[in-house]
Order: C-alpha cells, then structure tokens, then sequence
C-alpha cells in the first residue's frame, strides 16, 4: 500500500510548537486521526494516500480495516463541516445552477458514471461537491417545505440504519426494529386516543403511500370481493376529500383503479376547512345520482394554509352514513404532542385511518411516515399473500411479529429507528416544546407582518415567482409560493426547523423586501 507522508504539516506544526518534546506535535497527529504505524525507513507517522486507493482497498478486503477506517473518518469530516456550516447559518442556503450547468459539469463536478473505478480521493471529492451544490434544508433559513432541519440524533439513527442494512418484512431478519416498531406504533395510537385493544399499523414510504393505505384498507373492509375479483366486482364507489386536501387522493385513487373522477372535492371556507354541510350534501348527491360513497379524508394540517378540518363534524357524518373517515395528519400530526395546541385535532380519535408524518414537524430526518388504522387485523388481511419463502407457519417465534404481509411492499426501509432513538433522547416533552417552538415562530411573523406597511397579505400575482427567482440566484433564504382558487401566487411560509430563530424569520421578511423593491 502506497502512503503520503505529511512533512509539510509537521514542519508547520514543529514552527509553532514550544515544547522540547514535541508533544505539540504529537497532539497535531492525533487531532487528524493519522494511522497508528510507522514507516519502515523514515518512523515518521503517515496517513493514507487516496489518490492510489480504490473502494476494493476497502473491507471485506483483507487488511482493508486500516484504509477502511480512515476513509469513513474523512467522509465523517466533510459531514460535519458541512453540519456545522448550515447550523451557523454563514453558508447560502443554496448555491444556485440551472439543470443544463449541473449536466455539463460544475469545477470538476462531472456526474457522468465511468466504465472504470475511480479513486477514493474523487469519491471524497463527490461527496463534497454533493453537498455544495445541493439545498441546505438545515440552514436556518431554509422555509421552503414542510419537512426540514437536521436533527443529530435523528441523523445518528440514519446512520445506524444504513449500517445495519437489513429488511423490515420478518422477525428473523429484523427482531429489534420490528419491535420498536409495534412499541412506537402503540404510543401513537394511545396519543390519537384509541383504546388498548385498538391499533394497528405499519411505516411506509410517505404519506402519499399512507394515504393510499388508508383507501385500500378502506375499500376492502366494505368489499373484500375486491382483493380476489378487482373492480369489476364493484360498484361505482366514490370517496370524498376536501378541495384543499393533498394530491395524494387523487393519486392514489388512479393507481387503485377508482378513477380521479370519482374523488369528490368538498368545498372548504375562507380558512380553508371543509364545509360539513357541503360535505353531506355531496354524499347525498352521489347517492342520488347511484354512486356508493365509502370513504372521506378529513385534513389535520392542510399543505398551503395549513388548515385543520371540523374533525368532530366530520365524525358525526360518517357515522350517519356509515363512511370511513380517514384523517390525514401528515403535517398536524405532531400537534397531538402539544397540550397548547393538540385541540386542533380534536375528534380524531373517531377517525378509522390516520396518517402521520414524524419528519415534518416533529423534524424526524426524511423519510418517516406511519399510517394508523384503528381495526386491528385488517391491514394483514388486506395486503397478505402468505409468500411461503418469507412468512413459514412453522417458525420458532411468535409469527405475527413476521409484519412484512401486512404491507404491498416486499422489501421495506427501516424507518421508525431514528423516530424511536429521538423519542428516547427527547421525551415526549421534548417534542412538545420543539413543536411549539415552531408555532411560536409563525404567530412572530404574523405579528411582525401586521406591523409593516410593505407587505400585503397577497401579493400581485407577478410579484412573487419574480422575487423567488432572485432568491434561488442569491441563495440567501428560501421560501415556497403557489397560487390558491382565486388568489394570486403568495408566499408559502414553513416554520419546522427547530433552528430557526425569530432573527432568521426577521431576515426573511428584510430579504423578500429588499429582492422586490425594483420589480
């Protein structure tokens, strides 16, 4: 194995050290994390040369442990840097190119993919122009989406999860997280109000995938013919949802063969919760007109204005028409957590379904979802298909820990580890107090922005993306904008990042300000 020797730094170490017996020196190599061997011909300390080292110099090579070892030290550098540069918030939020500059390489930033291997010094490379040139959702400034931050235990429980790399389908494979799972699930389902003999759930990839769960689920407990005859055996089925509610449902509905026209939108308020009386009113117009309504999707937490839906209303028109009543709580879900702001959700406990989404509010790192169904057995005998090369009746351990049937995956991520070790670090108070930190930071800027006379509360509908485009170029700060019905493109204002201060909130509205004054 090659090495380079590190001369250069010693001889500048050695320059400021005024110790006789060089143990300024001694502490210069240990800080760099060097190799602990010694030259046969020089005994002076050295550290790996990675420009003559491959990823096959890497383990399960043998004597690979050494170079192993130091390279996932330099790459655990560049992490933290980069970690510590976001937190500071002295970095832009982005450092902003066009698609057709990315493709055509970025200062030796060429993302085309060779026939040969490439040195590990390239890889590290790659890995920090990755994180140059990508968004810094942990930058404090950073408003832009519903899920962003960086949590350090959360990270933890990533990597650990990456490191494992085992599959979420059976006990046999998986007996420690699949139990943290059950644990996890249990005091979810005791947050949302459900009973102890109630619950029953899975994590999946999102919360579109969660609400796509929540209608499969549904439709199978009103006709279970379809999961052996399809659709054809089915009436005209119909769900409801609010016409703010996330595009997931219509998804969802087109990939299970209901058909987007059969997703039936019910208007909503100038505050953007669903109008219970127009919501009857369309279930008895779909009925009039032979539809069979099933299903309706209440919203905790709507995706622009952050609407929370009359839950109990909702409730009490389900059960006149014996309906499913999901509730997505992708992004209030975490207010549950919170004593001050937990009402908003009231009536939820009534609910069949609900999803919730750990890495939104409760800044859980991407991706963490979970969806929650009331009625236990049911998810199992939906999804089950009883593969004999997985889910044997015969094994030595209680088989209904062998989960993987109750999801239409095979192959499933291990998700609920960084949500169980954050938990652990946090507390549940913990969460409550992160939680209403970040509402306290919005009513801040609803405060600040009644005070100031050069905001409106939308404005011109060219205005925005104009001011969005100078945002992007600058990298300062980042925030999202979109139209809604009759209203012009406004900003879309996120406050999930714990990071985030009342200066950074302020330094948001003074940098919108200052990009718009010339437009």
């Amino acid at each position: 194995m090659e090495f380079r020797t590190v001369f250069n730094a010693m001889q500048k170490s050695n320059e400021s050290c005024e110790d006789d017996d060089g143990s300024c020196l001694n502490k210069y190599l240990e800080e760099k994390l060097l190799v602990d061997c010694k030259d046969e011909k020089s005994s002076v300390q050295v550290v790996p040369d990675f420009s003559t080292l491959f990823s096959s110099d890497l383990l399960p090579t043998r004597n690979g442990e050494k170079p192993t070892e130091h390279f996932l030290l330099e790459v655990f550098e560049i992490l933290f840097n980069y970690i510590k540069k976001n937190y500071s918030g002295k970095c832009k939020v982005l450092d902003f190119h066009h698609p057709h500059q990315i493709l055509e390489g970025l200062e030796g930033f060429n993302l085309e993919l060779s026939d040969q291997p490439e040195p590990l010094e390239q890889i590290l490379v790659d890995c920090r122009d990755t994180l140059k040139y990508g968004i810094k959702t942990a930058h404090p400034c950073f408003f832009n989406q519903l899920s962003c931050g960086l949590d350090i235990i959360g990270l933890a429980g990533e990597w650990l999860t990456a490191t494992a790399n085992t599959n979420m389908f059976t006990y046999e494979i998986s007996p420690v997280f699949i139990i943290m799972e059950e644990i996890v699930l249990k005091k979810m389902f005791e947050i949302i109000g459900w009973k102890e003999n109630e619950g029953d759930g899975i994590f999946s990839p999102g919360g579109t995938i969660s609400n796509l769960y929540s209608i499969l689920v549904a439709r199978y407990k009103y006709f279970p013919i379809v999961k052996t005859k399809g659709m054809a055996a089915l009436p005209q089925i119909v769900v409801f949802t609010s016409e703010h509610s996330h595009y997931s449902f219509q998804k969802a509905s087109a990939a299970l063969g209901l058909g987007t026209e059969n997703v039936i939108a019910v208007k909503c308020n100038a505050r953007g919760k669903m109008i219970p009386s127009d919501l009857e009113a369309q279930i008895l117009k779909a009925k009039e007109e032979g539809h069979v309504p099933f299903y309706v999707s209440a919203t905790a937490g709507t995706t622009v204005l952050g609407a929370f839906d009359p839950l109990m209303d909702i409730a009490d028109i389900c059960e006149k028409y014996s309906l499913w009543m999901h509730v997505d709580a992708a992004w209030g879900g975490g207010l549950l957590l919170s004593k001050k702001h937990c009402f908003k959700l009231n009536g939820i406990k009534r609910a069949n379904s609900v999803t919730w989404n750990p890495h939104k509010l409760m800044g859980v790192p991407l991706q963490c979802s979970a969806v929650l169904i009331r009625e236990k057995g049911i998810l199992q005998a939906c999804n089950q298909m009883s593969a004999t090369y997985l889910f044997q009746r015969d094994k030595p351990y209680n088989i209904a820990y062998d989960t993987g049937d109750k999801t239409i995956q095979c192959g499933r991520h291990i998700d609920v580890f960084k949500l169980w070790l954050m938990w652990k670090a946090k507390g549940t108070s913990g969460f409550e107090c992160q939680i209403n930190g970040c509402l306290d930071l919005a009513m801040h800027i609803y405060k600040t922005l009644k005070t100031k006379d050069d905001f409106q509360l939308v404005f011109p509908e060219e205005v925005a993306p104009k001011i969005k485009a100078h945002m992007m170029e600058e990298g300062t700060v980042m925030v999202g904008y979109q139209p809604l019905d009759d209203k012009p493109n406004f900003f879309r204002l996120v406050f999930s990042n714990p990071a985030s201060t009342k200066s950074d909130a302020d330094f948001l509205l003074e940098e919108i300000v200052r990009l718009g004054k010339d437009l």
